[in-house]
């Protein structure tokens, strides 16, 4: 795929867009409400989560947000899952690598309005933090904001797996193993995940290939922020977004009608017809 020229990140979403996603989340009546916002790589669903709690805690309500990256497995984990069942599930992110007992019984206190931490994930370091570095909550919510890249999306039909669509899937999946994998977990799995929310927004880019991009500008923002070395290079973002373009694609094809709101995206991230405020 021949990557976008380089865009600037946006600066935010426009308020009525944030306005809009609160008064969704809150409009069933529901409390503790939860909306979900799923986007691929880079769209910036974590900025509109932010945005929607900074506005929800400004009317005077209780709000947290949760990202399904801070849900995955530890990297002692995946490292068992490859010795024992794929290598490719080293790698964090797709279907298969998050703890969804973890998820679940996050969810589980949020509904019975119980104090709790939030697992928070270091992608630097590639593994979970440890209890103490959770973000404490203080409960009982009116709003929690789940957001991450393929919420709500449902599994492909086993004939869909049988060609690779990748140069990852053509070399270190040729037999299609990791992928059936993963497609089996996402089908058996994830559905009780998806049960938990009250609203799915999706936040639509305008293809696939424009995420290998957003995805190293998203690269280069967590390496300048961090206060020690490491992360991927451009040809290692590249790679690992192999493991990604499967799933997202499925997203691509189906969330824009199972989602309660579909936002459309430009290349910038910007939406259109709309002018982006901070």
């Amino acid at each position: 795929m021949s990557p976008r020229p380089h865009a600037p990140p946006a600066s935010g979403f426009p308020i009525v867009i944030v306005e809009a996603a609160l008064a969704d989340a809150l409009d069933g009546g529901n409390r503790p409400a939860v909306l979900a916002i799923s986007g691929l790589q880079g769209s910036g669903k974590s900025t509109l989560a932010a945005r929607v709690v900074a506005l929800a805690r400004r009317r005077g309500l209780q709000a947290a947000t949760l990202s399904i990256d801070d849900l995955y497995l530890t990297a002692a984990q995946r490292r068992h899952l490859a010795a024992t069942v794929h290598p490719l599930l080293a790698t964090r992110g797709p279907p298969g690598t998050h703890d969804i007992p973890l998820a679940l019984s996050v969810f589980d206190a949020v509904r019975a309005g119980r104090r709790l931490r939030l697992p928070r994930f270091d992608k630097l370091a590639d593994d979970r933090l440890p209890e103490s570095g959770w973000t404490s909550v203080v409960a009982p919510l009116d709003l929690l904001v789940f957001e991450g890249w393929f919420l709500g999306t449902p599994a492909q039909a086993p004939g869909a797996l049988v060609e690779p669509i990748n140069e990852l899937e053509r070399v270190d999946d040729g037999d299609g193993r990791w992928r059936r994998g993963c497609n089996d977990a996402l089908a058996r799995d994830y559905p009780a995940l998806w049960a938990q929310w009250d609203r799915l927004w999706f936040l639509q880019p305008p293809d696939f290939d424009v995420v290998v991009q957003w995805r190293w500008q998203q690269e280069q923002a967590l390496r300048k922020s961090a206060a020690r070395p490491g992360g991927m290079d451009r040809q290692q973002v590249g790679r690992f977004v192999q493991h990604f373009e499967r799933v997202s694609r499925q997203a691509l094809r189906t969330l824009p009608g199972l989602a309660d709101r579909v936002v459309p995206l430009d290349a910038r991230r910007q939406v259109p017809g709309q002018v982006n405020d901070t």
